[in-house]
């Protein structure tokens, strides 16, 4: 590739290196003030043209109060929509140039520089200029509005394309398009018509003519880089303009100026151009005239490689994993014109920061999600992957797409239903936001409450004692009766067991308990494939069971030990492919639910974290230190627990 060099250079430095009388915007901002430079960022540049159409819009994201004369101290601030929230963006007026020139996005004013500070500042929201090179518009979009976008390819546009343009300007909504080139080294070329492949436009006005003895529907589009138009019919200098009145002409706005602005007719457009986008402000549908009153619920999630990273339906045995989200339709819609009993939504799921993120490598994932319905019985648990093995999804996108985000409207009856997204691969671990807008009073939330933690009753061996707590790790040696020791300190040192006379009773059952043990240790080391236990498996084993602080398991504490690593093993040799000795990490959610432990979205994504090797498995070692200190955790909760809720004082907690 090519390298650009650019330097920083302030604005009112002296007169002489940019400009005299240097103004934020002169005249009102309008679309002649965005000319593309030397970056790539023609999706960016659109989406701001299509800003200045709307005061309101503009202002929001521009804020007025801004400029180099009163109170000017250097600084600009600009705000951007940032999934889910409006975030204040403060930049100072320096601005990259070349020999006294703007490397970047310019105006036609040489001393305007509103839109060169803008681009800036959104270089500056996403990590550099470097983050920009390359997007679609309705990213940019979005985050100047917080809006909803629709997508419509040309060749399976609706019928009413036109009147659905013409509305979504009326509402104030932003519109783009491009031209697709299907080879990549062919984008941002200028084809014989003067129109650009894999290229960004502006809509920026959609309206109806008389002529001659007909009328044309025509549509007003902005290349970015402030020039190279579109040289066909109703281009600026075409002959279909003299059959049209002065007046008609001023209301078209028509002139013939190479500043990037050109006029199409709609079969035109229709023919030449592949992908519209629109942005509306509000999940109202184009198609029908009515306004309406929406709710909005958001609700964010991660998908964590090797836990709740599962990709799409293809991949069966890890998709149950993925974030779960309720949706709740509770009351239908209030529509006359059907008699169908249904409830109208927006899913809206996107991914973030991948743009920032890409300098580590980042790229798009594939997206997209599916909707099931489940039995409304108040259960909010996780599904499991016999459901979705057995039950076929109620609605879903239309495609995984690598976009920032996919929208989809649907109508369903009212229920209960539980939303699934995905990437369409696994193991690619990212975060993301999913937007569910209704018309009426409907709700969505994570399918498991996010401070949900349970332990299972029932499963549990009866404990030595009631209340437990665990001791220092002073020593690693088992007293068996106070006489003997059995050695746990790991695999590295181990010791045989004294072979002295055992005549007691005590010392019989010992004799017992340890034969039954070494038969099993034997079997576990065979049939897991295991040398044994780890130190750091031997020390957490050893705190679990020791109720007074010793450092040392009685007869009775080392047989309840026993007990829970048999009941673990047999979990874990039932999740164990072809008895490797490993199981998935995806499998580790069901394991610790047969143990008995009910836990939240973010400890499963931390265990995952903390005992998965590098091909996403967990071995036997880890898997019984995940649950010992699974253990520990509840015992100590229940410990100090009154009410479900714990309080600790400092010594309480370093202890």
């Amino acid at each position: 590739g090519s390298w650009l060099i650019s330097f920083d250079f302030p604005i009112l430095s002296s007169k002489e290196e940019i400009c005299e009388n240097p103004q934020f915007i002169v005249g009102g901002a309008s679309r002649t003030d965005i000319c593309q430079g030397d970056l790539g960022d023609c999706w960016l540049l659109a989406a701001i043209a299509c800003l200045t159409l709307n005061e309101k819009l503009l202002y929001r994201v521009v804020p007025q109060d801004q400029s180099y004369s009163e109170g000017y101290g250097g600084i600009f601030h600009f705000q951007f929509w940032r999934y889910g929230d409006w975030v204040d963006v403060v930049i100072d007026d320096r601005i990259p140039t070349f020999n006294n020139q703007l490397v970047f996005t310019k105006s036609a004013e040489r001393n305007e520089f509103w839109s060169a500070l803008l681009e800036k500042a959104y270089a500056k929201l996403h990590g550099s200029y470097e983050a920009l090179k390359g997007g679609n518009t309705t990213e940019a979009m979005e985050d100047f509005t917080g809006g909803v976008t629709e997508f419509y390819e040309m060749k399976e546009a609706p019928k009413e394309l036109y009147k659905i343009m013409k509305k979504a300007l009326e509402r104030g909504s932003m519109m783009g398009c491009s031209i697709d080139s299907l080879v990549p080294a062919r984008f941002e070329t200028r084809t014989v018509t003067g129109l650009v492949k894999g290229h960004a436009y502006s809509v920026t006005a959609v309206e109806e003519s008389q002529h001659k003895a007909s009328k044309v529907r025509l549509v007003r589009l902005r290349n970015p880089w402030g020039q190279v138009e579109w040289n066909g019919p109703w281009s600026d200098n075409s002959k279909e303009w003299v059959s049209l009145s002065k007046g008609e002409k001023d209301q078209l706005q028509h002139q013939s100026a190479e500043d990037g602005e050109f006029w199409m007719s709609f079969e035109d457009f229709k023919k030449n151009y592949t992908k519209i986008e629109i942005c509306n402000l509000t999940p109202d549908a184009l198609e029908d005239d009515k306004i309406h009153k929406w709710t909005v619920s958001v609700n964010e999630g991660r998908w964590v490689r090797g836990c709740s990273a599962g990709g799409c339906r293809n991949y069966p045995d890890t998709f149950w994993t993925n974030p779960q989200f309720r949706l709740c339709l509770l009351e239908e819609d209030d529509d006359s014109e059907d008699n169908e009993v249904a409830c109208s939504f927006v899913v809206s799921l996107m991914q973030k920061n991948r743009r920032k993120e890409r300098k580590l490598g980042a790229n798009l994932f594939t997206i997209g999600f599916a909707i099931y319905e489940v039995s409304m019985h108040g259960n909010k648990q996780h599904m499991q992957k016999d459901f979705f093995l057995f039950n076929s999804s109620k609605a879903r996108c239309k495609s995984y797409i690598n976009l920032r985000e996919v929208t989809q409207r649907f109508r369903l009856s009212p229920g209960e239903y539980v939303i699934i997204p995905s990437t369409y691969e696994p193991h690619q671990e990212g975060e993301f936001i999913l937007r569910v807008f209704s018309e009426k009073r409907n709700t969505s939330e994570p399918g498991l409450d996010p401070t949900l933690l349970q332990r299972r009753p029932g499963l549990d061996p009866t404990s030595p004692t009631e209340k437990t707590r665990s001791g220092p790790n002073v020593s690693y040696r088992v007293d068996m009766t106070n006489k003997h020791g059995l050695n746990l300190r790991g695999r590295d040192k181990a010791e045989n067991c004294p072979q002295e006379s055992l005549e007691s009773e005590e010392d019989q059952q010992f004799r017992s308990l340890f034969q039954q043990i070494a038969g099993d240790v034997s079997t576990v080391n065979k049939d897991l494939n295991t040398e044994g236990f780890s130190l750091e498996c031997c020390r957490s084993m050893i705190a679990l069971v020791d109720m007074d602080g010793t450092g040392r398991l009685s007869l009775q504490e080392f047989r309840h030990l026993w007990n829970k690593i048999k009941q673990w093993q047999g979990i874990f040799r039932h999740y164990s492919s072809d008895q490797a000795g490993i199981i998935n990490s995806y499998e580790m959610r069901n394991a610790i639910n047969d143990a008995g432990f009910r836990l939240n979205n973010q400890l499963y994504d931390i265990i995952t974290m903390r005992y998965a090797n590098e091909g996403m498995n967990i071995d036997f070692d880890s898997f019984i230190s995940c649950l010992v200190r699974l253990e520990a955790m509840f015992r100590a909760f229940q410990a100090f627990d009154q009410d479900g809720t714990i309080r600790l004082s400092v010594l309480e907690v370093s202890c």
